[in-house]
């Protein structure tokens, strides 16, 4: 009886510190990327070729987390035997977050680049500062947004330069459908708080499905509106578009 009594006090010993031992901490990914790529040709009485390509970095690290994005977009069109680029689009991103006490809510610096040939702006670039936290989640969902103020400044085509501060906005919602789809809507703006300066806003509608562990197939909807253009050109581009995403 004595030595049933002191295993179970030994076991009541040994468990005690299993109980009440903090949960493994969330695993670090020092680096991880999303390769897109997708290509459109037709032909007949009108020749075209598109080629969409978007990469997505990520670090996480136990004090710091960053993003980098390259997004790119050419379209060529022969119509009558001429032909012509129609779309050539480079953008570029770059966001560090310093995490605070919530694993989701951080401070952090942003800089972005638009290099669109066709848009009548020789470039257009932004830096700002800011906060960004999580709205809500469950085991579905999750909705993120950031707020900061900022500086934009850009040039056209024809040599005129422009500057302005802004507050940059920016939400990403997505919400699982099923183990292998998901559904993900991304909204931005670069708001001027000069009425006479252009505010840049950007959304993408997207639908991923699994094809296997790393690899997805991607149909997006994209929109971006700038409320100032030169007279010839027009305030909305739109890109309906489907890729392979490679995840490593």
């Amino acid at each position: 009886m004595k030595t049933l009594k002191l295993l179970t006090l030994t076991g009541l010993t040994l468990t005690i510190p299993t109980l009440y031992a903090e949960e493994p901490p969330k695993k670090l990914e020092p680096f991880k990327a999303e390769l897109e790529l997708g290509i459109i040709a037709t032909s007949g009485n009108t020749e075209s070729t598109s080629l969409k390509g978007k990469a997505t970095l990520h670090q996480d690290f136990r004090a710091w987390k960053n993003k980098y994005l390259i997004d790119t977009l050419y379209k060529k069109s022969e119509y009558d035997g001429e032909t012509k680029t129609t779309a050539q689009k480079l953008f570029l991103s770059a966001q560090s977050d310093y995490k605070l006490s919530d694993e989701h809510t951080s401070i952090f610096v942003y800089g972005a680049h638009t290099d669109d040939r066709l848009s009548g702006y020789e470039y257009q670039n932004t830096v700002a500062v800011g906060y960004s936290a999580r709205l809500f989640s469950n085991q579905y969902s999750f909705l993120d947004y950031s707020v900061d103020p900022g500086y934009s400044f850009n040039k056209t085509d024809e040599g005129e330069k422009g500057e302005s501060a802004i507050v940059h906005l920016e939400a990403e919602y997505l919400f699982n459908i099923s183990p292998t789809a998901k559904f993900t809507q991304t909204f931005s703006t670069e708001m001027a708080l000069e009425s006479d300066e252009n505010t840049q806003t950007k959304s993408e509608t997207a639908i991923s499905t699994k094809i296997r562990r790393d690899l997805s197939m991607k149909a997006a909807y994209s929109i971006t509106h700038n409320s100032e253009v030169l007279s010839t050109k027009e305030n909305t581009d739109t890109v309906t578009s489907v890729s392979l995403a490679y995840t490593f």
